[in-house]
């Protein structure tokens, strides 16, 4: 495991993250087959890696041409060690929270009138319950037109069997829990003192979410330089 260090914060990087980051120094832009190959591995077992590298601003990549050293790599590494403090509570979204008694007729207008990707459902006790996509809904109404009249309860996948962070987790755990499931976002839950009770919502946080930190960071940087 390799460490990059500032002022007292680490981000850790696995081995094979900083040789994927150092054989894009020696030979950008370099495809993902042509990484693969370097490694002696195929080009699904980099994906994870090569995902949370872009997402951190490390690695670029442009399609037909191939990955080069990101912005965060080629300037400074502030941004990075930022997210390696900066906690999800501080850029969690408001989820678009539904009751687990709605009906999957209204919960596909809901998806569609919050222009949600995720639709988080709540019991009685306003607690999490579980979470419903557009694709949960396509398959239970795909051809089945008794099932519009269905409870989201009947077809949401239940908590606990949901990836979920912690409103003390970190942005860098975010981004690494949404690479390695491959999701667009996640809840953020506060567990329950009892349980035997559902965790509280406490919020999301999507990609959307932390690009926009991503930009805003690089923005600051920018000024930052223009100042010296």
């Amino acid at each position: 495991m390799s460490h990059i260090r500032k002022e007292g914060s680490t981000i850790q990087l696995s081995s094979r993250q900083m040789e994927l980051i150092e054989l894009v120094q020696k030979h950008s832009p370099i495809t993902g087959e042509q990484l693969a190959e370097y490694l002696g591995v195929s080009r699904p077992t980099l994906r994870s890696d090569l995902s949370l590298l872009v997402m951190l601003g490390m690695l670029d990549a442009k399609p037909k041409v191939g990955y080069f050293l990101g912005k965060t790599y080629r300037q400074t590494h502030e941004p990075l060690q930022r997210y390696s403090s900066m906690k999800v509570k501080e850029v969690l979204g408001v989820p678009v929270n539904i009751p687990e008694t709605l009906s999957v007729h209204d919960a596909v207008i809901t998806l569609f009138m919050e222009n949600a990707d995720t639709l988080l459902v709540v019991n009685e006790e306003k607690r999490f319950a579980g979470i419903i996509t557009p694709k949960d809904l396509l398959k239970i109404t795909l051809g089945n037109a008794g099932a519009a009249s269905i409870p989201v309860s009947m077809v949401m996948t239940r908590y606990p069997n949901i990836v979920t962070l912690l409103p003390d987790n970190t942005v860098i755990d975010a981004m690494r829990k949404m690479s390695q499931h491959q999701v667009d976002c996640l809840p953020v839950v506060v567990p329950s003192a009892s349980p035997e009770q559902y965790p509280e919502v406490a919020g999301w946080v999507s990609k959307s979410n932390i690009i926009r930190l991503m930009a805003d960071i690089a923005t600051e940087g920018e000024l930052g330089d223009t100042d010296l």
